[in-house]
């Protein structure tokens, strides 16, 4: 598993689903921004949103 690592709460706060532009649920312990508009989770890895729809995984 992998290690968690603390998301800026600011940086959480502007971010948005690139596909639908709503906002996106937090999920600490799976390190994922979750869009449920696109029904999709955006990964976070090392502490970066990968805010790709090519890397989200379909819910």
């Amino acid at each position: 598993m992998s290690e968690i690592i603390a998301v800026d709460p600011e940086l959480l706060e502007i971010l948005v689903c690139p596909v639908t532009r709503t906002t996106l649920k937090y999920d600490e312990k799976a390190q994922e921004l979750i869009s449920e508009a696109a029904g999709v989770a955006y990964p976070i890895r090392q502490g970066v949103p990968v805010m790709l729809i090519e890397e989200a995984r379909k819910l």
